[in-house]
């Protein structure tokens, strides 16, 4: 919400101002002014929801340790039960966590990717 709030306050003041003069509405200034200006706010917020949902580990273990079954399971979880839970399973918890990496850093850069296409210049 502060990364949010610090992008609102960033917006000068004229631009709105000289969206109001040119004669632009609520919804206008908030489509083609607002949400153009917040973009780099976004993107930053978007970052890091997006990567830390997938390193989801200490809520997922305290609430449901991922039972029943093993349903409610998230990666990160997974990924240390099969390192620390089986033995002799070390190196497949070792290339679960580097597949997990790469999935991360992947998805993370096709999302900076599509949201800083979108941000403007002040």
């Amino acid at each position: 919400m502060i990364i949010y709030i610090a992008g609102l306050q960033s917006i000068p003041g004229d631009v709105m101002e000289a969206a109001q003069i040119d004669g632009a509405g609520k919804w206008t200034k908030l489509f083609k002014v607002t949400i153009p200006m917040m973009m780099p706010s976004i993107t930053i917020c978007m970052f890091l929801s997006l990567t830390n949902g997938f390193k989801l580990f200490d809520q997922n273990l305290s609430l449901t340790a991922g039972e029943p079954s093993k349903m409610s399971e998230m990666m990160a979880l997974n990924i240390f039960n099969t390192f620390y839970g089986r033995t002799g399973w070390e190196g497949v918890g070792q290339a679960k966590a580097v597949l997990f990496f790469v999935l991360v850093v992947a998805i993370s850069m096709i999302q900076l990717h599509m949201t800083r296409s979108k941000e403007v210049q002040q």
